[in-house]
């Protein structure tokens, strides 16, 4: 067996929690030993879901400590990561709870998890800097048909059926939940970092 087709078969090992020890994967006693590797692939998965916790705060905080490790290690095994970098791990997990039945009463929670997926992506956007008033002011007296404005590239808009801001604003950490009405309508956030730090803003959805 080609050593790249070892590491496959060893990376789909520790995803499958039912799964037999890869062939040949022995122990210091030369012998294969499912519990040794069992404690390995358990630290795997919990490694994935605690990075998640790291990215979805408030769905963590929401859901609780201990159904959020249970529900992102469900996500772990079908989606492991696609890269060495863990913030960008999860972009699927907002989909993901669209579909995952234990949530179902939660109709909020994938939009919210959209709202902190777009919080970390303009965090770890490449720096760039805004448009300044004095370049605005350079601007004012051009033809606007030869102007071509750029969106800055850590902008991310979410827009959701529910008072996903509220929400998000009530569960952070130092902050005290209280009662948000569902049913009051939905909200849409602009996020974006055009200097040190991330900004959200709640915009009128139906912009």
């Amino acid at each position: 067996m080609r050593w790249s087709e070892r590491q496959a078969q060893f990376g789909a090992a520790l995803l499958d929690r039912g799964g037999a020890v890869p062939a040949g994967l022995v122990g210091p006693d030369g012998l294969p030993s499912a519990k040794r590797f069992a404690v390995y692939r358990n630290n795997v998965i919990l490694g994935l879901a605690n990075g998640l916790g790291e990215a979805y705060p408030v769905v963590k905080r929401l859901v609780g400590a201990d159904f959020f490790r249970a529900m992102a290690a469900e996500f772990a095994a079908d989606a492991p990561p696609a890269g060495p970098l863990m913030f960008d791990y999860g972009a699927d997990f907002p989909a993901f709870l669209e579909g995952f039945p234990p949530v179902a009463e939660l109709p909020y929670l994938a939009d919210l998890a959209r709202l902190e997926r777009a919080w970390v992506e303009a965090y770890h956007a490449a720096e760039e800097a805004p448009l300044d008033p004095a370049s605005r002011q350079d601007l004012a007296g051009r033809d606007p048909s030869g102007l071509r404005l750029r969106l800055h590239g850590s902008l991310r808009f979410v827009r959701s059926d529910f008072p996903v801001v509220t929400i998000w604003q009530a569960h952070l950490p130092l902050s005290e939940p209280g009662p948000i009405d569902l049913a009051g309508g939905g909200e849409a956030a602009l996020i974006a970092r055009p200097g040190a730090e991330v900004a959200l803003r709640r915009l009128d959805p139906a912009l």
